[in-house]
């Protein structure tokens, strides 16, 4: 796959996971490593995709070791996939949305990745997030987190994210 200027870009695979505490804030992390350094952000990460692993699998994986909370198959809800182009222009990014059904007990500590806070949404709009997340992924989560969306977002870099939803299933 290539950007608008055929500059040719890796493509990984990761996913993200929506957490929320009993209060219905959103757990987020603040990270300490590339992409989104500094930023914050729900807990994620990519697939190991040499072992095989699912995008199921992987959510399950990161989420205790991110958080130490033990979930199942049947407490996550898949309700996004997005494609992004040219994320900060190091690399192709296909994205799997979760949100988890079981509430996060305590603020996990913090990891070599970054360290946790729980926000309401109108505090997350405040906070440092990445521009695609605010343009895109939590205006998806507000409206799409118990259906399904599929999209695109081309963020080659000089220009503003361009979004398209493919498809969407209620």
């Amino acid at each position: 796959m290539t950007t608008r200027n055929d500059t040719v870009l890796p493509f990984k695979i990761s996913v993200l996971v929506f957490l929320q505490n009993g209060q219905g804030k959103e757990l987020l992390m603040c990270r300490r490593k590339s992409p989104n350094l500094g930023c914050w952000s729900p807990i994620g990460g990519k697939l190991k995709m040499e072992a095989g692993e699912s995008p199921c699998q992987c959510a399950i994986r990161e989420t205790h070791e991110e958080t130490g909370l033990e979930i199942s198959p049947e407490e996550l809800h898949l309700f996004a996939v997005i494609s992004e182009t040219a994320y900060e222009g190091t690399g192709h990014w296909l994205m799997f949305l979760y949100k988890c059904r079981k509430p996060v007990g305590k603020l996990p500590e913090a990891i070599t990745e970054g360290h946790f806070g729980f926000f309401s949404r109108s505090e997350i709009e405040t906070l440092n997030i990445p521009e695609t997340d605010r343009l895109a992924l939590w205006p998806l989560y507000d409206q799409y987190s118990d259906r399904f969306v599929a999209l695109r977002a081309d963020c080659t870099p000089g220009g503003k994210p361009e979004i398209v939803i493919e498809e969407i299933f209620d």
